[in-house]
């Protein structure tokens, strides 16, 4: 496990209400979250007949943001800067997003997204390294992340280890982003049903192939044109 690092990710924007893991529990939202883990709205891991993924779009905020004291800053370049340029991606407090992580196999590939600044938008390329195992961080009393309402003997959240592998060749602003997934919306596309549309406040999200593909061939192309909307 990589030495202990300050705590990261929009886990938990709680100044901002944005990318918040924390969604607020309405019957709305349990319908929704019901439909996509097979009925179950807690605790429960993905069911055997929910979508498997194999590439991924994670939230992290580069900004520093105090959060108890501690800055919950942690964008791509602080992952590259790290030993192996290797992390653990502690602190997810959603199990909806908790149980996308344990899907995750090793050498799965998911986009770095900067979240909760200046620019949000996909920064680079990481990939899987260690599959889902326990957060230790919800043990931590000191940490941000601490769920006093988790055992030892029955936690109840996860993470992944994930190692840096590219900055993107352009950085793709979700404002670009947001001008595809409008114009696929309407006229048909692989963005049409995004995730980070649709199911915008998680920020562990799945991608499928079609999604990352496209997404992944947009570094090699100019952005949209302002004028589209």
């Amino acid at each position: 496990m990589p030495p202990k690092k300050k705590a990261r990710v929009s886990k938990r924007n709680t100044g901002s209400g944005k990318d918040d893991d924390r969604e607020p529990v309405s019957p709305a939202l349990k319908k929704r979250k019901a439909a996509t883990s097979g009925g179950k709205t807690d605790e429960s891991s993905a069911s055997s007949g929910s979508p498997q993924y194999s590439r991924w779009l994670m939230k992290s905020e580069p900004e520093s943001r105090f959060e108890n004291g501690i800055d919950v800053k942690f964008g791509i370049e602080d992952l590259k800067a790290l030993p192996d340029q290797t992390s653990c991606w502690d602190g997810v407090r959603n199990y909806q997003a908790r149980n996308f992580m344990r899907q995750m196999k090793e050498g799965q590939l998911a986009f770095f997204y900067h979240s909760n600044c200046k620019e949000p938008g996909i920064a680079g390329l990481m990939k899987v390294v260690k599959e889902a195992y326990v957060d230790h961080t919800q043990f931590d009393r000191k940490d941000v992340h601490y769920d006093a309402t988790s055992k030892p003997d029955d936690p109840k959240w996860s993470m992944v280890d994930v190692q840096y592998q590219r900055m993107m060749k352009r950085f793709l602003p979700l404002s670009e982003l947001k001008k595809h997934h409008l114009q696929h919306r309407a006229k048909g596309g692989p963005l049409k049903d995004m995730a980070l549309f649709t199911r915008a406040r998680l920020s562990v999200q799945p991608l499928n192939t079609e999604e990352f593909d496209f997404i992944l061939s947009l570094e090699d192309k100019e952005p949209l044109s302002s004028s589209y909307k």
